[in-house]
């Protein structure tokens, strides 16, 4: 980062050595978060764990904190003068990194591929914060604010199409093991351009870049994050399923199962859980007298091509509502 000298002349450069360490302090969370995903997956959480309650939360912590980081690095690197080089390299990357997630995703795990993840997010956050690095941060917080306040506030079935299911707008999207649309994230990163710029301008990096800087392994994720987040899921899955190996998961009930998974999936759709809960009842009653839950859960059949699943799913809406 360049900072004018006492005499005004020449720039003077000062590294956030602790911005490294809050990269890396990042990635240690967001590797925590996919263990608890990977051990839902082979069946030591139950069903829905890493999806609801605490977890959820700290997902959208750790997702809102990688697209802070983000927008404050912005600043650093290209503000006042934008290095269009620098950052078209530094997206290109990025952009194939996640275009790399995207295709092993779809080929491994076609039903619940990730098509908008937190890479497809930062990349297409970051050519947006463009336009906001020569702005007052006054107007760039009060963009952050509508970014983030919009999707609550409202959604349209015209966004409804694979197109742009990216937006956040959509009233409905697929399954996804990782979304984060643009909107409300792109207020996450917002403010952090704006913090950047509220403390260039006050001349504060000159300060800053004497905090602690923490310890040098967490530095070094922070500085190699893109690598650390493409290999870390790998390896932990890999380490997870090596150890259900030895000590297989104890078999889940699977009624308590199918329930949870239906009343997550249900609330997702924004129904109240009052109604999620008759529904979900009611179409476990109906598969366990027909026989079809055992199937369903296998993978043998499959909800949305089986005119048996269909009709009892239509029965339960009535019933339920």
């Amino acid at each position: 980062m360049a900072e004018m000298n006492s005499a005004g002349a020449a720039p003077v450069k000062h590294r956030l050595l602790w911005l490294d360490a809050l990269r890396g302090i990042a990635l240690i969370a967001m590797a925590t978060y996919h263990f608890s995903w990977d051990l839902e997956f082979f069946g030591y959480l139950a069903p829905g764990t890493s999806t609801e309650g605490f977890l959820r939360l700290y997902a959208r912590i750790i997702a809102s904190s990688f697209l802070f980081l983000a927008g404050f690095s912005l600043v650093l690197a290209h503000y006042p003068q934008l290095k269009l080089q620098a950052f078209l390299k530094r997206l290109a990357v990025i952009v194939a990194a996640a275009l790399a997630i995207s295709t092993a995703t779809w080929w491994f795990v076609p039903d619940g591929w990730i098509f908008f993840g937190i890479l497809h997010s930062i990349a297409t956050a970051s050519v947006i914060g463009l336009l906001f690095l020569r702005l007052p941060p006054l107007v760039t917080l009060v963009a952050a604010g509508g970014a983030i306040a919009l999707p609550n506030l409202w959604r349209s079935e015209i966004f409804d199409t694979p197109w742009f299911w990216f937006t956040g707008l959509s009233q409905t999207v697929p399954r996804s093991n990782d979304f984060v649309p643009l909107l409300p994230w792109l207020g996450a990163l917002l403010c952090g351009i704006a913090l950047a710029r509220i403390l260039r301008d006050r001349g504060a990096f000159a300060a800053l870049a004497k905090l602690p800087a923490g310890p040098g392994w967490l530095r070094w994720g922070g500085r190699h994050s893109l690598i650390v987040y493409l290999l870390h899921q790998p390896l932990l899955f890999a380490l997870v399923y090596l150890v259900s190996q030895v000590l297989p998961p104890a078999k889940p009930d699977p009624a308590l199962t199918y329930i949870r998974s239906c009343e997550s999936g249900c609330l997702a759709e924004g129904s109240n859980l009052q109604l999620c809960q008759r529904f979900c009842s009611c179409t476990l009653d109906q598969l366990q007298q027909q026989s079809l839950l055992e199937p369903l859960q296998s993978g043998a059949i499959l909800p949305s091509q089986d005119d048996r699943i269909l009709k009892l799913a239509s029965e339960c809406t009535t019933t339920s509502q």
